[in-house]
């Protein structure tokens, strides 16, 4: 495969980044990536619990293969509105209020519309507090500042803000010259658009795929359950196509496609990884493997729900995870290629 699909997927992933969906709401995602799939052909049908099952066809229906990445992303929740008129948050999976300090927010509530802000360190002004740089960063010391003229609680309450609105962090997005994408939520809707790329390379070329395939975008990765459920009838192999660590002690960086052979809920299937690694040198991508020492993916959740498939993760290389992250166009590239040489 030649390298000519990494623009494309930059620029789905920014259009999906450009989507908020913190775990629990993200049906917005879900309509678009559902239109943009079936648009290349891919049937696409709506789970119950609110994911993307994709059909992308294939001639072994015996030995069927999934691939799963996931639309949801880290956010926040209101939890209290305090009697200044600001807003305490719950955290939405992983989300570190270390790293989200001084980001803009959009607040969702349920029945009244959305409203701005900003998440700060409580009295974040330095000429004001001689604390600030001492202040520990966590949830309960921080706060969503509204951008609107409210002095109490009941000010926010007659918004229509109420305790569950969702709080979405913008992702700021960007693409460099040099092909870098630098966003929050690179995990997971980078492999989204990575998924969307293979759609249109089987379109494109006309290609069929040697074994059936399927995807599943799913809705709740960050918080443990996203692939539980809706597995296709007759697979008996599931990938997670995710982010890759980049890090200290870890070979991949953002060029790469990373090959998971174990993280925090164990080993991988030995097969997988070993197909996966001969996948990769035919297809000659650029790739490494890695023990992820803090992670989990969809798939294990898979696995866990009882489901007897082998099973491995692999994803273009992610710098920051959890925080701004980076990746690069060569990354998307070599995991598309890994994808289109091991399904065949």
């Amino acid at each position: 495969m030649k390298n000519q699909y990494g623009d494309y997927i930059l620029q789905k992933a920014s259009e999906v980044l450009a989507i908020p969906s913190p775990t629990g709401y993200t049906a917005e995602a879900a309509k678009f990536i559902m239109k943009e799939f079936e648009a290349l052909g891919v049937k696409a049908t709506q789970t119950v619990k609110g994911g993307v099952v994709l059909d992308f066809g294939g001639k072994d229906d015996e030995n069927a293969i999934l691939l799963e990445a996931h639309m949801d992303t880290l956010g926040g929740i209101v939890s209290e509105i305090t009697g200044t008129g600001r807003l305490k948050v719950s955290p939405l999976g992983g989300m570190e209020a270390n790293n989200a300090e001084a980001e803009n927010v959009t607040v969702v509530t349920k029945f009244n519309g959305e409203y701005e802000g900003t998440c700060q360190l409580a009295n974040a002004s330095v000429h004001v507090n001689g604390e600030y740089g001492d202040s520990k960063r966590k949830w309960s010391s921080m706060e969503i500042v509204l951008d609107e003229k409210v002095k109490n609680a009941e000010d926010v309450k007659k918004l229509g803000i109420s305790i569950g609105d969702i709080v979405c962090f913008d992702p700021r997005t960007r693409i460099t010259k040099q092909g870098y994408i630098k966003s929050r939520f690179l995990d997971d809707k980078l492999s989204v658009a990575i998924l969307l790329g293979y759609a249109k390379y089987l379109k494109d070329e006309g290609v069929t795929p040697a074994r059936r395939t399927y995807g599943h975008i799913t809705v709740y990765e960050e918080v443990g359950h996203g692939g539980c459920a809706s597995v296709p009838a007759g697979v008996t192999e599931a990938i997670s196509v995710d982010m890759g660590c980049v890090g200290v002690g870890l070979d991949c960086d953002e060029t790469m496609v990373s090959i998971c052979a174990k993280d925090s809920g164990g080993p991988y299937s030995y097969d997988v990884v070993k197909g996966l690694i001969e996948a990769a040198k035919k297809a000659d991508a650029k790739y490494a493997v890695d023990v992820y020492p803090h992670y989990g993916s969809d798939v294990e959740a898979t696995l866990r729900a009882g489901y007897d498939v082998k099973h491995g993760l692999i994803g273009a290389g992610v710098y920051a995870s959890h925080g701004y992250e980076r990746s690069h166009r060569e990354g998307a590239e070599n995991t598309l290629k890994l994808i289109a040489e091991y399904i065949g």
